[in-house]
């Protein structure tokens, strides 16, 4: 294959140049700034920069047909919500390319949270009760009804814009922060309790070809995940072939979901239909054949299985208080790092640029490191310039489609 990885920021975009640059496959990145770490890898055939999918989707699109072009193409692998800009501008991609992402209306009723909550009931898998709230008087009421609540932005990512009055994140944000409209609405539910539980899945013509289901036991700042843990999959796989059943049962393309295990019963809370840490978890060749189908059975992996983020582990050991440090200390000596045996330096030394690009924005715009790391590459269901017609009106029956 020739490949192209887009949002080469992403950890688990430069896993996947990797483990397919290790594989004898022909691999490009592509990021909107020179410094991202994955653009930096060995095995790596070439990589570009890109105007950003979100401020200047025609330069993007134009950006991206010049890579296909100059290094022969034939699969594109989104890693972050540019996917949604490169499937709703999939006709004005070069025929011969093919895009691992879903069709644009799939996409945009997995990421909307309020349509993904009818989609998993359709489905048959369990879901708290959710309220939509459109302005500010309907969160108010909506989180008056729950003694113990949970709320979020329909469009949100990163465990950024959560509104709880529960758990560690209680208190973070105010309800005067939060500004709920018809365009961008929150989700209010109960406070589910039990341990997040993730899932990485990638999907070949509606059959799952691969499934990882993955705790967090490190987080940073109580949100977005530094070291995982491989749990046992048999239920996420049965709900995940559920969902893209009830979604699209020709759907090609990759999916995460996050769960929360509450005494054995898991209940669906979201859906990220692009890659997240999981794919770490898989093996160099189990991937490979996962993004062509070419496996007969769903590779699974085992539970057991660990890997962690060593420099988010240890900025994470500074944010935290002085007794989480020996919790730091023994996952950075005992759990294996996601950049072991890859001997790839360069890669790695371009890292902390990463994490200081995206402090330089946040600066900037005021906004959180990972909110500020993603500014340029996020969809918030907004129209997207250059769509067809046909997608427009999808979109619009997306949002018709909240509960």
């Amino acid at each position: 294959m020739r490949v192209l990885v887009t949002s080469s920021r992403n950890t688990f975009a430069l896993d996947i140049i990797r483990k397919l640059g290790s594989r004898g496959h022909t691999v490009v990145a592509a990021d909107t700034y020179g410094g991202a770490s994955g653009s930096h890898s060995k095995y790596l055939a070439g990589h570009a920069v890109t105007a950003s999918p979100r401020y200047d989707t025609d330069q993007f699109i134009a950006d991206v047909n010049k890579i296909v072009a100059e290094y022969d193409i034939d699969l594109i692998i989104p890693t972050f919500e540019e996917a949604f800009y490169l499937a709703a501008r999939a006709a004005d991609l070069p025929k011969s390319v093919t895009l691992f992402a879903g069709k644009f209306a799939k996409l945009a009723r997995l990421h909307d949270k309020a349509s993904f909550q009818r989609l998993v009931e359709e489905a048959g898998v369990p879901i708290p009760e959710t309220i939509v709230a459109t302005d500010h008087d309907s969160l108010t009421a909506a989180i008056a009804k729950y003694p113990r609540y949970f709320a979020r932005a329909a469009f949100s990512r990163g465990g950024v814009a959560l509104l709880t009055n529960t758990g560690p994140l209680a208190g973070k944000m105010t309800v005067e922060e939060c500004h709920p409209t018809e365009d961008q609405p929150w989700l209010v539910q109960p406070f589910v309790d039990g341990p997040m539980v993730c899932t990485y899945s990638t999907v070949v013509n509606g059959r799952v070809t691969s499934q990882c289901t993955y705790r967090a036991p490190e987080q940073w700042a109580h949100s977005t995940g530094i070291a995982f843990l491989a749990v046992d999959s048999t239920d996420t796989l049965d709900y995940t072939q559920r969902i893209i059943d009830a979604l699209d049962p020709t759907f090609t393309g990759q999916l995460s979901f996050d769960f929360v295990d509450n005494d054995g019963q898991l209940y669906a809370i979201e859906c990220n239909p692009r890659p997240t840490n999981g794919v770490i978890l898989l093996e160099a060749d189990q991937l490979e054949q996962a993004l062509t189908g070419e496996n007969a059975e769903t590779f699974v992996v085992e539970p057991g299985v660990e890997r962690q983020i060593s420099l988010a582990v240890l900025a994470d050991a500074f944010a935290e208080p002085l007794k989480h440090l020996p919790i730091s200390l023994h996952d950075l000596t005992h759990v294996k790092n996601v950049g072991a045996g890859w001997h790839d330096s360069i890669a790695m030394m371009w890292s902390p640029a990463t994490l200081v690009h995206g402090a330089k924005l946040s600066r900037g715009q005021h906004e959180a490191v990972l909110e500020a790391l993603g500014d340029d590459i996020v969809w918030n269901g907004e129209p997207i310039s250059g769509m067809t017609d046909e997608d427009a009106a999808l979109l619009e029956d997306v949002h018709e489609q909240r509960v």
